[in-house]
């Protein structure tokens, strides 16, 4: 327990530590971003992030399920100390087979799914670009952006896997250390007045880091997964393919839900009114992140006790880290808005983001949103898929109720789509996940 706990306190910290980074650079980037660019160039800097994360159609939830099934294997292994796997020969061949399965299918998904991002993104973008509002060299900054999108794509599900070999605290110490490479580059690159090359150029920093962490980390688990013993090999498609269709639409729902909101108001109102949209996103993503990091740090433990069948334990934690998440979250919006009743005349970055009314709507949103994420990453962790038509009912009502906020009322107004499908989405949510613990109430036989 004292070596379970010590672990725990370590993975927190490491994950705490790449979040304290974004609290400190997320600032200084959305003073910045609104400093060095114009308004029409900030619409296309965030319509950019949007377009790219495209790329979760790419993920289909794949990066979920690399965490999970690793876990799952990895609960009957543990590293030596020449950072090699040992333990049941068994569950180590078959962790061995997943990682060949999961490059496989990961190299198959970049080459179908990222030149379609980078075509499609490239014919919308030209769509809404007039002699009127002309924004140079966005052509070249796209395509370097959404190539090199493919590069941090790869990283990710690398190291998805091996957080999922409970090396939390090890992967966000990486992810901290991709995350500074990042914002320094496109820091270094706003203030040599390169414009929208700048976030291009952050994302080939982004991808080379990654690369270069994950080789001087993880090259002897990887090199012992490629050369292992033969063996005879586990077939992962059934068990795969029945979770990879049902996270394939969640997450699509889930894009249309978080990424919606910048290119809908890039098209009916311009990129001036996309960039307040984006920035103001951008703020409370960063908050979310933020308050989910208690819950993030106990995800590979989670999945590692439903293997074990270890319940009390698997609840005690979860309902831990959700307490601390809501807390986080609730302290962050009240400091937010304090800071914005005393200076919303007085500063002009007030003035670059949405009025206090969609910020608050967006906040409420975004609240709501760490409890129904907290349950689903607790659902998901059983090797499930059980929020399919909770995430199809709650993408369609946001995707409605944006489409009509976006063509009617004023720009600050888009969100209420979102907080209207978070508050019918919750309580959804929260029924499955109470049907879930009744199952192990009678396993434990209360």
């Amino acid at each position: 327990m004292n070596q379970g706990s010590s672990n725990y306190h370590k993975d927190l910290a490491s994950t705490f530590l790449n979040q304290i980074w974004r609290v400190f650079s997320g600032p200084l980037m959305l003073f910045c971003i609104p400093y060095f660019l114009s308004p029409e160039t900030q619409g296309y800097w965030y319509t950019f992030i949007s377009l790219a994360a495209l790329s979760v159609l790419a993920d289909l939830g794949f990066s979920n399920i690399v965490l999970q099934f690793s876990a799952h294997e990895f609960a009957f292994l543990q590293f030596n100390q020449n950072n090699q796997l040992k333990g049941n020969r068994e569950h180590l061949f078959r962790l061995a087979d997943f990682f060949q399965f999961s490059l496989k299918w990961l190299f198959k998904v970049i080459l179908i799914a990222f030149p379609l991002i980078m075509i499609g993104g490239y014919f919308f973008l030209s769509y809404k670009t007039t002699p009127d509002h002309p924004i140079y060299g966005w052509e070249n900054a796209w395509f370097m952006y959404s190539f090199f999108s493919a590069f941090v794509f790869m990283n990710s599900i690398v190291l998805s896997f091996f957080e999922g070999c409970n090396l939390v605290g090890k992967v966000q110490q990486i992810r901290f250390h991709i995350a500074v490479v990042t914002t320094l580059s496109m820091f270094v690159g706003l203030i040599s007045h390169l414009g929208l090359l700048a976030l291009a150029l952050s994302n080939v920093f982004s991808s080379l880091a990654g690369i270069f962490f994950i080789i001087r980390n993880f090259k002897y688990p990887i090199l012992q997964f490629l050369k292992i013993e033969k063996h005879n090999v586990y077939d992962w498609w059934p068990e795969f393919s029945a979770l990879i269709w049902r996270y394939a639409i969640s997450w699509g729902s889930g894009f249309l839900v978080f990424q919606l909101f910048t290119p809908i108001t890039f098209y009916f109102y311009g990129p001036t009114a996309a960039g307040k949209i984006g920035i103001s996103i951008a703020m409370w993503t960063a908050g979310y992140n933020i308050a989910i990091s208690w819950i993030i740090a106990i995800t590979p433990q989670m999945n590692i006790l439903i293997a074990e069948k270890k319940w009390e334990r698997l609840d005690y934690l979860f309902h831990n880290g959700l307490i601390k998440s809501l807390c986080t979250m609730l302290c962050g919006g009240v400091i937010f808005f304090l800071i914005e009743y005393i200076f919303y005349p007085k500063v002009s970055f007030f003035q670059r983001i949405i009025s206090p009314r969609g910020m608050m709507i967006l906040f409420l949103a975004w609240l709501l949103q760490v409890i129904i994420n907290a349950m689903a990453i607790y659902l998901r962790a059983h090797k499930k898929e059980p929020l399919v038509k909770i995430s199809c009912i709650n993408a369609i009502i946001v995707v409605v109720g944006t489409f009509i906020c976006g063509k009617f009322l004023k720009p600050e107004f888009v969100f209420i789509g979102f907080f209207i499908g978070s508050l019918i989405q919750c309580p959804a949510v929260y029924h499955v996940f109470r049907t879930y613990k009744k199952c192990h109430q009678t396993y434990n036989g209360v």
